[in-house]
């Protein structure tokens, strides 16, 4: 973590157990961030936090540490059974439970407590199993987790700790109601620590912090500020059927080593893979409906260099801890301002410097204003030259699927995707 993302306070002065100061030690911790150094003085002394802070921003730590002093401090309650999480934290997509996941194991690797992990996707039952031989922190997607609950194979009695992280998501994604059907089935709020971490503490998260916490404790780090400062901004104004074209006449001319690609459609992901692919690149798309082994798959050559380009829908604005993104494409503006912080967000991780290119085409030009008046600030704008519009070779096109094929799919036979994946948690 650079020095100017991190305070004068240090992890020593919290008093933490032995086991969590030889995580910290793992991990390389030694000084915190804003959002550790405001929330985990709150947490440690057992008062709920509501902390508005993004990724990339160190509050994965926070709540983690904060979550495992308590575990470790006081007794499991004796009416406990073995497979009962004292301690569950919901993340709204896979990603983001996998990277808390790993945080945890590295942080708590002294700890002896168990870490479980649940999402939509894959391994139904090796998850099962790993449930049945016990767990102490229960990480998961909403899905998945409320699955597991309604079959009885754990239940949330023993709950000591609660974390929803990216709440604002859990709205966006649809998960509000399951989330809630989690939370009043916990004991009391008064009888466990509650967290709860947002990019922003609008009306809509701030009402389920105080319907299920404990008289929080609201902690606002200006996180944006720092993300946005960090990362140089261009944005071009081609026509629509320039688009294409003028990507790849970026990527040729940019020495872009790991870049994302940020599309607002599935469809319309699935359509620049095809064309990038043609044209030269080593180009994937990851969206809502990939398979899960798939998108690990993805994920791990991207982040280890096998593949250079990552088409992504908003699946994966946000939740993904990439190191050495050099630069970021919004091929659509996002129509949401908030997004476009959160995808340029994924260049100039912890406080590293990245490059952010915006294209404002017909389509969602319109969404620009109020990009700018969230950012504060104008995005210069960069000039389309020839150059920049090589000629390019047409993919052919993709066979038709046959009105068999597209009646399994409806139906979720066999030969098509089905209603099993329509909808991945």
């Amino acid at each position: 973590m650079p020095e100017n993302l991190l305070t004068d306070v240090e992890f020593d002065s919290f008093e933490l157990t032995p086991e969590l100061n030889q995580g910290l030690a793992d991990a390389g911790f030694e000084f915190c961030t804003p959002i550790q150094a405001k929330a985990l003085p709150r947490a440690l002394a057992g008062d709920d936090v509501a902390g508005q802070a993004q990724t990339g921003t160190g509050k994965t730590a926070a709540f983690l540490l904060a979550l495992f002093q308590r575990l470790l401090t006081r007794p499991a309650s004796p009416r406990r059974r073995l497979n009962d999480p004292r301690a569950m934290i919901l993340a709204p997509t896979r990603e983001l439970a996998i990277q808390i996941a790993k945080d945890a194991e590295i942080l708590g690797s002294h700890t002896g407590l168990k870490i479980g992990l649940v999402y939509g996707g894959t391994d139904y039952e090796k998850q099962r199993q790993m449930l049945q031989q016990g767990v102490d922190v229960l990480i998961g997607t909403p899905g998945r987790f409320i699955d597991y609950f309604k079959q009885k194979i754990f239940s949330l009695d023993s709950v000591e700790v609660v974390v929803l992280d990216e709440a604002d998501r859990m709205f966006d994604l649809g998960f509000i109601k399951d989330i809630r059907y989690l939370l009043r089935r916990l004991p009391p709020a008064t009888a466990r620590l509650n967290m709860l971490f947002s990019a922003t503490l609008s009306q809509r998260v701030l009402e389920l912090a105080y319907e299920h916490m404990n008289d929080p404790e609201l902690i606002k780090i200006k996180a944006d500020r720092i993300t946005v400062d960090k990362v140089t901004q261009l944005i071009y104004f081609p026509a629509n059927h320039e688009k294409i074209s003028l990507l790849v006449g970026l990527l040729r001319k940019m020495d872009a080593t790991r870049t994302m690609v940020f599309i607002n459609t599935k469809r319309g992901a699935e359509h620049l893979e095809s064309w990038l692919k043609h044209n030269g690149f080593d180009a994937r798309a990851i969206t809502g409906d990939v398979p899960q082994r798939k998108r690990q798959s993805m994920m791990r050559d991207f982040k280890n260099g096998k593949l250079r380009i990552l088409i992504a829908t908003d699946v994966a604005s946000r939740g993904l801890h990439i190191q050495d993104v050099s630069h970021v494409f919004n091929y659509d503006l996002p129509q949401d301002q908030e997004d476009y912080v959160h995808r340029i967000g994924r260049t100039a991780r912890a406080g590293a410097s990245g490059d952010a290119i915006s294209f404002g085409c017909e389509d969602y030009v319109v969404h620009l204003p109020d990009i700018e008046e969230f950012i504060e600030h104008r995005i210069p704008v960069g000039t389309i030259t020839p150059d920049l519009l090589p000629e390019l070779k047409r993919p052919p096109p993709r066979p038709r699927r046959s009105e068999h094929q597209r009646r399994n799919q409806r139906s979720g036979k066999p030969g098509g995707r089905g209603r099993s994946q329509s909808r991945r948690r």
